[in-house]
C-alpha cells in the first residue's frame, strides 16, 4: 500500500466518484483523502470509500503530507487556482477537462507545475486507454492510407438549469467547454499521427453556434483544417442528444469509433470497425484489465517522472493547443466568459494579490529623469490578443520582477495600451511600474502630433504620466528644436518623465542634446533602436534603424546613453526556428538571414552548451553585458518565452565573450 502514489481528490461530485471508483482497479494508486466545502459532503464521500481523511477545505486537504497526488474535480473556473496551490503544496496534479477556461489560464497552470517541479496533467481518460493507441497505431500503419478527414461529437440533452454549471455562464457552462473538447482533441491527435508527429494544431477554425439566454452554447458545430488538408467536423451539446461517436477516413479505408470517449468504463473489452477498401470491416477488440479511470491513474503514476504526460496521453503543449483551439471555437461563435471581459476584474491564477516573488530573478538599474529604478528586462506589449492572455503575461512578469511595459500610440490602434491600462488600474499597481510609451509615427512624425497622441496614450493607458516617452519614429524635415522644446512642454507638465527616440540615427540624437544643453533644457535620455546579436540585415519595417554598427555602439559607450532595444532577441532566431535550408518564415529570412548570423548562432550554441543556458539566453545577454547601458525589449507570446528569456539575466559575458560573439576577435 504504502509503495502507491497517495490520491486527495478536490471536488466532489460525480466525476470524483468515477475516479475514486477506477482508483479501486488501479494497479499503482490509492485514494487516501476527500476535500470539500464542507465536513458534512467531505464526511459522506469519505464514508462511501473508506477514507479516514475527510477535510472542510482545499486548503486542509493540500497540507496534508499522507497527499501525494491531487486529482481537481471542480468547476471548470476553479481549475486554474486550485491547479496552482496543488503545484505550491509540491504535489503532483491530474485536472479534470478543460484544464482551464482559456488557452491563457493553462498557460499559468503549466507554468506553476514548472516552478515547483510537480507533474501536471488534464485529465481526458479516453487518451490513457489502450483503445485510443490501438488507434494510433493503425493510422501510423497506414491501414486506412493517408488521413483526409474526421468527424465527431460529443454531446448530451440536459435538463435546463440557469444555475447549473452546464449553463452557467459564471461557472463556465456550455458544451464546447465541457464535451466539446474531446472530439477536438481526438481530431488534433490523429491530425497529428497522420502527418508524423504526436498532435497537431489546426491551421484554420470555423465554427457555428446557439447561444442560449445565460449566453453559454448549448450546441455547436465547427470545422478544423490542418495542415496537408486534413478536415475534421466536430460538434458539441449540452441539449441535443449527438452520436457521440468519431471517425476517420483515409485514402483506402476508414474507422469508426462507437464509444471513443468512455471506452469499457469499467474495464473489459473495447470494440470499434477498421474498414479497408476491398475487403470486409473488421471487428477491432481491445482489452483492458483495469477501468477507464484507474488506466488514467497509472498513466500519471507512469509519467511522474517526465512531469508530464507522453503521448497519446496529453502533454503540456497538447492542452495548449487544444485550449487555444476551443478559444477559437467560441471566437467564431461569439461566446466570450464575463470573466474573460475587460469590463470584469481578472482573478489571479492563484487567488492572491500580485507580488514580486522572493526567488524572482530581475535586476535593474536607473535612467535619468525616472524615479524608479527599471527592471532590465522590459516587458514588450504589442502582441496581446485578449484580456485574458495579457492579465497571465503581465502578472507573470510582474511576479518575476518585472516593473517596465513599453507600448505606443500605433499598437493594436491603441487597443494595447488600453490593456495594459486596464490591467495596471485593475491590480492597483501603477505606482509599482514604469511606463514607456511612443508617438508620432510616420508619416504623423511632426511635434504638434506628439502632444495629441501623447494626451490620447495617456487616457488609454489611464495614467497621468509615462516614465519614458519616444518619439517613434524621426521626422528629418523637422529640426530637432522642435522635437525637444515641446517634449520639455510636456516633462515641465508632469505628463513625461525622460524621453528619448526610437528608430534615431546618433547624429540626430547627438545634435538634439546639444541644442538642448545649450538650452538649458532636458533632452534625449534613451535611444530605443533595433539591437541584439543577429545583425538587422534588412528593417523589419520602414523606417527602422538599428544601433549595431561600431560607429553607433562607439557613441553610446562614450556618451552612455541608455539603449532601449527592440527585437533584442532578433525575433527568435536563437530559439531552434532558423535553419539555413528553412524559408518559411518570410520575415526571419528577410530580415536575420545571412551567413554572418549562423555563425553568430553557431557559437551563441557553443557558449550556451558551455554555460549550460538557451542560445537564447546567451543572445540576449550578449544585449545586457555591452559597455553601455541596456534595458532590452523583449515580446514574449507566451509564458514559456517568458521563462526562457529570463535566465539571460544570471549569463554574465566578458568583453571578450562579447567581441567573440559578434565576430570581431579579428576585426
Amino acid at each position: 500500500m504504502t509503495d502507491k502514489l497517495r490520491w486527495g481528490l478536490i471536488g466532489l461530485g460525480g466525476i470524483a466518484r468515477q475516479f475514486a471508483k477506477g482508483l479501486v482497479k488501479s494497479e499503482t494508486g490509492v485514494l487516501v483523502a476527500a476535500g470539500s466545502r464542507s465536513q458534512e459532503s467531505a464526511d459522506r464521500f469519505a464514508g462511501d470509500f473508506g477514507l479516514e481523511r475527510a477535510y472542510p477545505s482545499y486548503e486542509e486537504l493540500l497540507a496534508d503530507s499522507a497527499v501525494d497526488a491531487v486529482y481537481i474535480a471542480t468547476p471548470h473556473p476553479l481549475h486554474a487556482e486550485w491547479a496552482v496551490k496543488t503545484a505550491e503544496a509540491g504535489k503532483h496534479i491530474l485536472c479534470e477537462k478543460p484544464i482551464g477556461l482559456n488557452h491563457a489560464q493553462a498557460m499559468g497552470m503549466i507554468e506553476a507545475a514548472v516552478r515547483h517541479d510537480v507533474f501536471l496533467m488534464e485529465a481526458f481518460m479516453y487518451r490513457c486507454h489502450p483503445q485510443t493507441q490501438k488507434v494510433v497505431d493503425l493510422v501510423k500503419d497506414g491501414a486506412i492510407g493517408e488521413v483526409r478527414a474526421m468527424q465527431g461529437t460529443f454531446g448530451f440533452h440536459a435538463g435546463f438549469n440557469p444555475e447549473g454549471r452546464l449553463f452557467a455562464q459564471e461557472l463556465g457552462g456550455g458544451g464546447i467547454l465541457d464535451v466539446g473538447c474531446y472530439p477536438v482533441s481526438m481530431a488534433r491527435l490523429i491530425a497529428g499521427v497522420a502527418t508524423g508527429a504526436d498532435f497537431a494544431n489546426p491551421v484554420e477554425v470555423t465554427g457555428q453556434g446557439h447561444l442560449i439566454a445565460t449566453g453559454v452554447d448549448s450546441w455547436a458545430f465547427a470545422t478544423l483544417t490542418f495542415d496537408g488538408g486534413i478536415i475534421a467536423q466536430v460538434g458539441t451539446a449540452v441539449e441535443l442528444n449527438l452520436d457521440n461517436t468519431f471517425s476517420i477516413f483515409g485514402s483506402e479505408g476508414k474507422i469508426n469509433i462507437s464509444n471513443p470517449w468512455t471506452p469499457a468504463r469499467d474495464g473489459g473489452n473495447a470494440v470499434f470497425s477498421l474498414h479497408r477498401s476491398g475487403a470486409k470491416a473488421e471487428c477491432v477488440t481491445v482489452a483492458s484489465t483495469v477501468s477507464l479511470y484507474g488506466a488514467e491513474a497509472d498513466t500519471v503514476a507512469r509519467s511522474l517522472d517526465g512531469r508530464q504526460g507522453r503521448s497519446p496521453a496529453m502533454s503540456w503543449d497538447d492542452t495548449l493547443g487544444n485550449m487555444e483551439t476551443l478559444d477559437r471555437w467560441r471566437a467564431a461563435i461569439g461566446l466570450v466568459y464575463d470573466a474573460e471581459k475587460p469590463d470584469h476584474p481578472v482573478r489571479t491564477l492563484h487567488g492572491r494579490p500580485l507580488t514580486r516573488r522572493t526567488s524572482a530573478p530581475m535586476t535593474y538599474a536607473s535612467v535619468p529623469g525616472v524615479e524608479l529604478p527599471l527592471s532590465r528586462l522590459v516587458m514588450g506589449c504589442d502582441n496581446q490578443p485578449s484580456t485574458s492572455h495579457a492579465t497571465a503575461i503581465f502578472d507573470e512578469y510582474f511576479e518575476c520582477g518585472g516593473n517596465t511595459f513599453d507600448t505606443a500610440h500605433i499598437y493594436g490602434g491603441g487597443e494595447q495600451e488600453r490593456l495594459l491600462g486596464w490591467w495596471m488600474k485593475h491590480r492597483g499597481i501603477r505606482d509599482q511600474v514604469a511606463v514607456i510609451s511612443k508617438g508620432a509615427h510616420s508619416p504623423n512624425c511632426f511635434p504638434a502630433k506628439v502632444s495629441d497622441q501623447l494626451r490620447q496614450s495617456l487616457d488609454r493607458l489611464q495614467t497621468d504620466r509615462a516614465d519614458v516617452y519616444f518619439l517613434h519614429r524621426d521626422n528629418l524635415d523637422v529640426p530637432v528644436a522642435e522635437f525637444i522644446d515641446v517634449l520639455n512642454e510636456h516633462v515641465e507638465a508632469g505628463r513625461i518623465g525622460a524621453f528619448g527616440g526610437s528608430n534615431w540615427t546618433a547624429a540626430r540624437i547627438a545634435e538634439a542634446n546639444a541644442y538642448a544643453e545649450q538650452s538649458g533644457k532636458r533632452g534625449f535620455a534613451a535611444v530605443s533602436n533595433n539591437f541584439s546579436l543577429a545583425r538587422m540585415i534588412d528593417p523589419v519595417w520602414p523606417g527602422c534603424i538599428a544601433a549595431s554598427d561600431p560607429e553607433y555602439r562607439q557613441y553610446l559607450e562614450q556618451t552612455q546613453l541608455c539603449l532601449m532595444p527592440w527585437s533584442s532577441q532578433a525575433r527568435g532566431f536563437f530559439t531552434g526556428r532558423a535553419h539555413p535550408e528553412d524559408l518559411s518564415d518570410d520575415q526571419l529570412v528577410r530580415c536575420w538571414y545571412s551567413d554572418g548570423n549562423f555563425k553568430r548562432l553557431e557559437r551563441a550554441r557553443q557558449l550556451a552548451s558551455e554555460r549550460g543556458v538557451l542560445p537564447i539566453n546567451v543572445a540576449l545577454a550578449f544585449v545586457l553585458c555591452q559597455p553601455f547601458p541596456t534595458h532590452p525589449l523583449i515580446g514574449p507570446r507566451t509564458l514559456a518565452e517568458l521563462r526562457t528569456s529570463l535566465p539571460a539575466l544570471d549569463v554574465h559575458l566578458t568583453a571578450a565573450e562579447v567581441t567573440w560573439l559578434n565576430l570581431e576577435e579579428d576585426a
